[in-house]
C-alpha cells in the first residue's frame, strides 16, 4: 500500500473508555459475530451489513457501510464521498474474550492515497460488568481525527443503548 505524504504520527494513539452493565461474553460476541457487529456498528445514521467474517489472527471481516439518514447521504455528497462503502480489516489479534486488534485500510478519503490505522479492543471484568478500553490509531490530519473521534463516540453510544436495552 502506499504511504500518504504526512502519514499519521506512529506514536499518536487516542483511547476511549467505557464501562457497560453485560458479561465479558455478551460484549465479546458484539464485536465478534455478524449478528452483533450489525447492531452497532457505524455512526448513527450508518448501517453495517457484514458479507464476511473470519475471526483469526490475519482472518478477515469484510462489511458494507452505507449512510442511511438523509443528513448523512447529503454529508457525504457535499463532501464528495460515497454514500456506501466496502470496508475489510484484518485481525492481528484475537484472544477470546479480552483482546481484539485489527488494521483498517483508510481508503475513504478523496485524493490522499490508502494508508492503515490499528485499533485495539480491551475487555476487563468491572465491578458493574466490563470496562472496554478502545485504542486507535490518530488520522493523517486533526480533522479527520476529529471526525474519526465522533464516530467512534457515536458507535459506542449505539453500543452502550443495545447492552441498556438487553439488560432492562
Amino acid at each position: 500500500m502506499t504511504q500518504p505524504e504526512n502519514p499519521p504520527d506512529p506514536k499518536r494513539r487516542i483511547s476511549m473508555e467505557r464501562t457497560f452493565t453485560a458479561s465479558l461474553e455478551e460484549v465479546w460476541g458484539l464485536w465478534t459475530t455478524p449478528e452483533g457487529i450489525e447492531s452497532w456498528w457505524g455512526p448513527e445514521g450508518f448501517a453495517v451489513t457484514v458479507q464476511a467474517l473470519e475471526l483469526r489472527p490475519g482472518g478477515n471481516l469484510r462489511y458494507t457501510m452505507t449512510a442511511v439518514d438523509p443528513r448523512m447521504v447529503a454529508f457525504m455528497e457535499q463532501n464528495g464521498m460515497p454514500t456506501s462503502t466496502v470496508h475489510t480489516i484484518t485481525y492481528s489479534e484475537v484472544s477470546s474474550p479480552r483482546r481484539l486488534g485489527y488494521v483498517h485500510p483508510v481508503d475513504f478519503v478523496p485524493g490522499l492515497p490508502v494508508y492503515d490505522t490499528s485499533t485495539l479492543v480491551e475487555l476487563f471484568p468491572a465491578e458493574r460488568g466490563v470496562r472496554m478500553v478502545l485504542t486507535f490509531d490518530a488520522m493523517h490530519d486533526q480533522m479527520w481525527t476529529d471526525r474519526q473521534t465522533a464516530g467512534w463516540t457515536s458507535e459506542l453510544g449505539k453500543l452502550d443503548a443495545l447492552l441498556a436495552r438487553r439488560s432492562a
